[in-house]
């Protein structure tokens, strides 16, 4: 891994780390918060690429598993990685990597209206199916329960979708993807 791979695999775990001052938005019926962190994993997979954009994700939850308070309302520590929002957490590398996978695929006729697609699929979708059958393994739920508990995620999450989609695309020219492409 190059220097400038590894300082933005680290600028983008403080990113999702600062998107995390964002209070959660607590939800009564589920136990997982809405946050505006997965903002930063869909950015991280567009703009990063595959590799050095689940590497970011991972390096984020590494640095809350060893106790720094970076996801939302300033929790930290394994204790907190282990629980409802578990799935979640996992999906999170797994969703930037596909992301930067198939942005990587489409780079050289980047659209907005693509990476919306790929968002959606792989940052909103993809999130939800891994987070929400483990949410409801974890809080003893039907599995269906907690897909219909993750349904209040989806408007926010497409949202978020779009505006990693729009950034993205306004920042291609100094993407890493960019000189990945022009090296090749």
């Amino acid at each position: 891994m190059k220097t400038k791979e590894m300082v933005f695999a680290a600028l983008f775990a403080a990113f999702i780390g600062v998107l995390g001052l964002i209070p959660p938005i607590p939800l009564g019926f589920i136990p997982v918060p809405i946050t505006v962190q997965t903002l930063g994993v869909m950015l991280a997979g567009c703009f990063l690429g595959k590799k050095t954009g689940a590497i970011s994700v991972i390096l984020f939850l590494v640095l809350v598993a060893i106790g720094l308070p970076l996801l939302s309302g300033g929790r930290g520590g394994l204790s907190h990685l282990i629980g409802p929002s578990t799935g979640y957490f996992i999906s999170w590398p797994i969703a930037a990597f596909c992301i930067g996978f198939m942005t990587e695929k489409v780079w050289a006729t980047l659209k907005t209206w693509k990476l919306i697609v790929i968002n959606i699929v792989f940052g909103v979708l993809l999130v939800n199916l891994i987070g929400a059958p483990v949410m409801a393994i974890i809080t003893h739920t039907s599995v269906w329960a907690g897909l219909a508990g993750s349904a209040a995620f989806l408007p926010g999450d497409c949202i978020k979708a779009i505006i990693a989609a729009i950034i993205a695309v306004q920042l291609k020219s100094i993407s890493p993807i960019e000189e990945k492409v022009h090296n090749s």
